[in-house]
């Protein structure tokens, strides 16, 4: 029974993810999801562009979370408050999404989380850069074992953030079908060089167990696991290594997740080569980048 609710669960992350999901229909575009949806506002980004919303289940998409949404129209926000109760329409693409319709239905229900609340958790060290080392973080893979970034030393590693219960497609998704993307253009480049790895680190590990993870990275993966892999960061890893990156992630007692993304190139010698922030950058970027700190002098 526990396999088959997982692997239901998992059907509709991947479904959402791809745009293969039922859809609804959507005047603004052809091709939109639709999905109700209900919660209660936790902030409001000063430009008024993103707000973070603790929402009750959505049905046949996503569990209850705590998420940052789109807002396209700002006139979307106006008379709404931290801890209002409101009812919005969540829209979905293949590659974004956005909040519309949203419309008051209480008073404030819940003390806000600011956002330097948040962010304060794991604030207490430096901040790397280029150049920097990476400290030797831990984590359980998707075959139940332990690695750590010391064990890819001598390769150039790309390796981002994740977890698996996230559906919107600009962000966790994306990074997986960008790491896909790039890994195929390396894979292509006849005669490049070889010493290079791609790591999918989720930042959910009691819910992204082992099997989980294997199920989510054969979707990414297409039945070929060369040189990716997926794992997940136990809590006392993600709090050494989340504030070097500027990495945020807030769990929620309801089981919620807001967080933002990253994604970091390590050279051979695990010095960080580059980071992209935000979920901006393309495939192509991030294979150049591995490509030049793989060739770098292993003296250097």
């Amino acid at each position: 029974m526990k396999q088959s609710i997982l692997g239901l669960l998992l059907s509709l992350i991947f479904a959402a993810a791809t745009g293969s999901a039922v859809r609804g229909a959507d005047p603004m575009a052809a091709g939109t999801q639709v999905h109700a949806a209900r919660g209660v506002i936790r902030e409001i980004s000063p430009d008024r562009h993103k707000t973070v919303i603790r929402h009750e289940a959505i049905a046949n998409y996503m569990p209850a979370m705590t998420m940052e949404f789109n807002v396209r129209d700002t006139n979307e926000l106006q008379g709404v408050l931290v801890g209002d109760a409101v009812t919005f329409s969540l829209k979905t693409t293949e590659d974004t999404h956005w909040i519309d319709g949203i419309r008051k239905v209480g008073g404030s229900t819940n003390s806000p989380v600011s956002a330097p609340e948040r962010s304060a958790t794991w604030r207490t060290s430096k901040e790397l850069k280029a150049g920097d080392l990476l400290p030797d973080c831990g984590f359980v893979t998707e075959d139940g074992k332990r690695i750590r970034f010391s064990d890819f030393r001598g390769k150039t590693l790309a390796f981002t953030f994740f977890f698996t219960r996230c559906p919107l497609p600009d962000y966790c998704p994306r990074m997986g079908n960008n790491f896909a993307k790039a890994r195929e253009l390396m894979l292509a480049r006849t005669g490049a060089v070889t010493n290079w790895h791609f790591l999918s680190i989720s930042f959910d590990p009691d819910f992204d167990v082992p099997a989980v993870l294997a199920s989510y990275a054969d979707f990414y993966r297409a039945g070929n696991a060369d040189r990716w892999l997926f794992a997940a960061a136990p809590t006392k890893a993600l709090a050494e290594i989340a504030p070097r990156l500027d990495l945020l992630v807030h769990h929620d007692a309801g089981g919620g997740i807001s967080h933002n993304l990253r994604t970091v190139v390590l050279d051979p010698k695990g010095r960080i080569y580059r980071q992209f922030d935000g979920n901006e950058w393309t495939p192509q970027q991030l294979a150049d980048a591995l490509l030049e700190a793989a060739r770098l002098p292993t003296d250097r």
